[in-house]
């Protein structure tokens, strides 16, 4: 499946073919309309789970918190992504707004889908366990459930674009100049023939090849610590000297036709290969994605607290807002303490 040809449910599409939608987002390809079809997903999606939550009290609980419900996670957007785009670019991410916002309602959507998936599961109980503390339990811990991991699909979505350079440019940079750049390399002494005696290394800018001396001048021999000499044959011979090559450490010489011992061709300006066990460098980016996280996170269940009630509890009258006192944490710890 590709992302010019999507599929009619978008949740479909990102649990099928995410690839396509990070790399929608990279190339900023109608992000307009993915964000939007999205959008609608979600609302419907949370509307729809925040119902069942609001039947537990009355209808008109249930109507009022299948308007809350997505209300909930679209203010704590709208409160959150403006921080998440400013960490970015202080620390040279390349993110524009769009793919800031297509990212999260990416978590947002998987969120809220996975939750409206529990939805019967959480109706199921609501019938046969009419227990108030225990039902508000369950669905506290199916919507974290459902967020962690819409924002496990987020911090993935934040990878595709870090090996894409958006989040680190010059990391990108580093690894587009081609690797195996055309750089000259050292000459090898090819092996010595026979009859031929290797003369000393040539100067800087000389041919590095040696230079046979023909067998009727000089006759080469090997003696026991492989120096080189030669017996004349006709007429006197130059001294002897011992074969050197490119590298060869002074006063060590070796056979004809053999090379030292580890000798290799090395291209000057080659950077030594990375070593084995050492850990990629995190960019800035990914690491402030999880302290965003963190944030959204926290503005998100205070929030919800100034938002009840979702739920509503049968020993008090139908209220769209309650008082705002105490915390969101302080309540989920009594509610526990109370079962």
């Amino acid at each position: 499946m590709s992302g010019d040809r999507p599929s009619p449910l978008v949740i479909e599409r990102i649990l099928r073919d995410r690839d396509s939608i990070w790399q929608q987002i990279v190339a900023e390809r109608d992000l307009n309309a993915l964000t939007g079809r999205m959008l609608a997903s979600s609302a419907i999606a949370l509307a729809c789970y925040g119902a069942v939550l609001g039947f537990f009290h009355s209808p008109l609980m249930a109507l009022t918190s299948a308007v809350k419900l997505p209300l909930l996670f679209l203010v704590t957007l709208a409160i959150c992504l403006p921080t998440l785009y400013l960490f970015n670019l202080v620390f040279g991410a390349r993110l524009s707004v769009r793919q800031s916002l297509a990212l999260v309602m990416v978590a947002i959507t998987v969120t809220s889908m996975l939750a409206v998936a529990f939805a019967p599961i959480s109706l199921f109980f609501l019938i046969t366990a009419n227990d108030y503390g225990f039902f508000k339990l369950l669905n506290v811990a199916i919507l974290t459930l459902s967020a962690l991991v819409g924002l496990r699909f987020l911090t993935s979505g934040m990878q595709v674009l870090n090996d894409h350079g958006l989040l680190a440019p010059e990391a990108a940079n580093a690894k587009a100049e081609p690797a195996n750049a055309q750089t000259p390399v050292q000459a090898v002494p090819a092996a010595v023939p026979v009859g031929a005696t290797p003369v000393a290394a040539p100067a800087a800018g000389q041919s590095a090849e040696p230079v046979a001396v023909p067998a009727g001048v000089a006759a080469a021999e090997s003696t026991a610590n492989g120096a080189v000499t030669t017996a004349p044959a006709s007429a006197p011979a130059p001294a002897p000297v011992p074969a050197q090559w490119p590298g060869q450490p002074a006063g060590a010489s070796f056979p004809p036709g053999m090379l030292p011992p580890g000798h290799v061709a090395q291209r000057p300006g080659n950077s030594p290969p990375a070593r084995r066990g050492e850990p990629a460098q995190r960019p800035a980016s990914m690491t402030l994605l999880y302290i965003w996280i963190l944030l959204f996170g926290f503005v998100g269940t205070q929030l919800a607290w100034t938002l009840r009630p979702f739920f509503g509890d049968p020993g008090q009258d139908f209220a769209f807002f309650r008082s705002i006192d105490g915390n969101f944490y302080a309540e989920i710890l009594r509610t526990i303490a109370n079962l």
